[in-house]
């Protein structure tokens, strides 16, 4: 059988970095200035492409992959500096900003800081000082977006409302966003409504200016999908019916996650709500379509993380305090994937297919024709039949040392026992002193078409500079890196990657940039 999709075809090089990393004196990365320098430095590599996390507004915990939003961009990375050259702010609007830590991102004081910022900038663009701003006819952005910007500035001014509550915890009046269209909070909050749908004019206005600019630099940008969304979410209150939701109750029945593996002996209890499958193929994956039109809009290709969950998913009962005890239940399977190909016959989708997999799943990947993943960092340690070691590798693949969910290769390499160190220095044939250009240099010589590196190995940094630790409720998604270390990084090692570039194939001609 002729899989579906055949996309990956020529050898190249990524790097992962999320943009709240970016450096800068705003307290934490945004999309201006300091992103096109990373871009610059990605160019002048040989490097060609720019991985990303989920750009989604974030919450508790601060996870890009626990979106308010599945559509929606984060506010946070909105650059202030853009609205003081429109005329929205002042300089001196951003200096409670210049307080923050410049080495890591204090989600809490962003929070309380950042946001009257950008209700400045809202209140200036009510007020008609500034009547013309580079990001395109607002009025004509709220018209395209409608779907989705409409239940979500809504969803995000009732929170501001009712205090930061999950919305299932509303009144029932609010409950969902067909109940709460007729609420007089509608009207009440109207204000706050358009301040919400202005924050997502700006943030795409400039996402599509930075993608514009890579385009040119030859960088085509990776995106991430996680496959669920957060329990707190636009998503789950504008369409109760496409989850496993028990209304009546207002309680999730059954939540995500994955047994225990490599990561977790509890496993790990995501919480998210389960897709009603049923109720999603009755209409032909109509919100998947949308979701994935949007995403293949913003990037050039994506992620799709926990492939395995379109096969078989772990399904834990309401009330688990783990995820150790659940059950695997059937996923949409092949149908799903082949309605995607008739819908987007072009479409670039990675499959995440890391974790125990089930043959199930790897013959769904295989009649996908979807590229998989590999880590490096889990080859070590076994036999010669270690499917990540690199001679066990394949062309249709993409390959990492390590993702942000790893340590960074440094901070694993001193932490792994003596048996794995040694097993790496014989295997690579190198003495573990520069571990982390090891580990670059592997996976330029492997035989994966698209291998990306996480900009802390480029940087050769440690355990601190790990980016997510997971089952770690606090913590997380909050290194940065310095402006001085991008600069030796250029000085020091761009022609050396070029290098390798050319040594093993991986220089082809720019990707091809959707318009």
């Amino acid at each position: 059988m002729k899989p579906l999709f055949n996309w990956l075809k020529t050898r190249s090089t990524g790097v992962l970095l999320h943009p709240t990393a970016f450096p800068g004196e705003h307290g934490i990365g945004t999309l201006g200035q300091e992103a096109r320098a990373f871009l610059d430095f990605l160019h002048g590599a040989g490097i060609r492409y720019w991985q990303i996390c989920p750009l989604g507004p974030t919450g508790y915990g601060d996870s890009p992959y626990q979106s308010f939003s599945a559509l929606a961009g984060n506010p946070y990375l909105i650059d202030l500096p853009e609205l003081v050259a429109a005329g929205l702010l002042s300089d001196e609007d951003l200096g409670p900003l210049r307080s923050l830590p410049a080495t890591a991102v204090d989600y809490g004081a962003i929070y309380q800081l950042k946001r009257p910022i950008l209700r400045l900038a809202f209140e200036a663009w009510r007020r008609g000082k500034v009547t013309d701003l580079p990001y395109g006819d607002y009025a004509q952005f709220k018209a395209d977006q409608a779907a989705w910007l409409e239940p979500f500035a809504y969803f995000q001014a009732l929170k501001d409302h009712f205090k930061g509550e999950s919305f299932l915890n509303w009144p029932k009046a609010c409950a969902t966003f067909s109940s709460a269209g007729q609420s007089r909070l509608r009207t009440d909050r109207a204000v706050e409504i358009e301040s919400h749908r202005f924050y997502q004019y700006l943030f795409f206005g400039q996402w599509t200016a930075l993608r514009t600019y890579a385009s040119r630099r030859g960088v085509g940008i990776i995106g991430d999908l996680p496959i669920f969304v957060a329990p707190d979410s636009a998503d789950l209150w504008a369409h109760p019916d496409l989850f496993r939701l028990d209304t009546k109750r207002r309680v999730l029945t059954n939540l995500a996650g994955c047994p225990p593996d490599y990561f977790s002996a509890d496993g790990q209890l995501w919480g998210n709500p389960l897709f009603d499958w049923g109720a999603m193929k009755a209409d032909g994956y109509a919100w998947w379509h949308s979701r994935l039109a949007s995403n293949f809009a913003l990037f050039d290709v994506v992620r799709l993380d926990h492939f395995r969950g379109f096969d078989t998913y772990w399904s834990i009962p309401e009330g688990a305090t783990t995820a150790i005890k659940g059950e695997w239940l059937e996923g949409p399977g092949l149908d799903f994937f082949s309605s995607i190909h008739r819908r987007f016959p072009d479409a670039r989708i990675i499959a995440e297919d890391l974790g125990e997999l089930a043959p199930t799943v790897i013959r769904l990947r295989e009649r996908t024709g979807l590229p998989g993943m590999a880590i490096l960092q889990f080859a070590f340690g076994g036999g010669s039949d270690n499917f990540y070691l690199p001679h066990n590798l394949r062309r249709n693949m993409i390959l990492y040392p390590g993702t942000h969910d790893n340590n960074t290769t440094l901070g694993w390499y001193e932490q792994a026992p003596d048996r794995i160190r040694d097993h790496v220095r014989r295997h690579l044939r190198v003495d573990g002193h520069e571990i982390a250009w090891d580990f670059v240099r592997a996976a330029y010589q492997s035989v994966c078409s698209l291998v990306v590196l996480p900009l802390q190995d480029l940087l050769s940094l440690g355990s601190e500079a790990r980016f997510n630790t997971p089952g770690q409720a606090a913590g997380n998604w909050s290194w940065r890196y310095s402006t001085g270390q991008l600069d030796r990084l250029r000085e020091d090692s761009t022609g050396y990657l070029r290098e390798l570039a050319e040594l093993y194939g991986r220089e082809p001609e720019a990707p091809k940039i959707r318009p």
